[in-house]
């Protein structure tokens, strides 16, 4: 991950940079790799939010916890926040937000929502099929057509859940022997795409979670 990465969509605020900073020798030295990372005050309680993954795409709970461990030893040594605040582990999940390039070109052919930081003709949100990437460009089809959104232009974005997206989530866990026995399809039967304008934090139903 380069310092491109830590300062754009992996962690955005000047606080979740230089957290990032401190966290990535650490996950990266464990052979994860860091997705997001977002430190989210609360009137009761603040709470530092890591998403990670090996490069395999997958992060089981025992790596969570393992994981999470491990950078509570890093932050410990250099703590850069005052107070208290729970740690989060977490994959990305099956709706993941999608925070660097390569993950734009990996999960091509499937449904997006993205934002960008200014007006793009006249709007800032986008929501089509993923059409992989050219150069330092975001691909994706949209009713009026492909068009290229530069990746800097780029503010959020995360899959959009879908049967489709859970089934191939599912069948890929079952290739890499990762899938509990219990999950099977039917599980998520009647998943709804509410097109709204939302951008929760909650945690995906394929998502694995570690608190410290």
């Amino acid at each position: 991950m380069t310092d491109r990465d830590i300062t754009g969509l992996v962690a955005k605020a000047p606080l979740d940079q230089r957290i990032a900073q401190i966290v990535r020798p650490t996950v990266e030295g464990m052979g994860f790799e860091l997705v997001r990372l977002r430190f989210m005050g609360g009137a009761k309680r603040a709470t530092l939010q890591i998403m990670a993954e090996k490069p395999d795409g997958t992060m089981e709970v025992d790596d969570c916890a393992d994981l999470s461990r491990a950078v509570s030893a890093a932050l410990d040594v250099d703590d850069p926040v005052e107070g208290a605040y729970a740690l989060e582990v977490s994959s990305p999940g099956i709706d993941r937000p999608l925070t660097r390039l390569k993950d734009f070109e990996r999960f091509a052919g499937w449904e997006c929502k993205l934002e960008t930081n200014e007006l793009i003709d006249g709007r800032k949100r986008f929501k089509g099929e993923l059409e992989g990437v050219e150069d330092d460009e975001v691909l994706i089809r949209i009713p009026e057509g492909i068009i290229g959104l530069k990746f800097d232009w780029i503010a959020d974005a995360k899959l959009v859940l879908s049967d489709a997206l859970i089934a191939e989530s599912l069948k890929a866990r079952k290739e890499a022997g990762t899938a509990q026995p219990d999950m099977d399809e039917s599980l998520y039967d009647d998943i709804e795409d509410a097109d709204d304008d939302s951008d929760g934090d909650e945690e995906d139903d394929d998502g694995q979670r570690q608190q410290a």
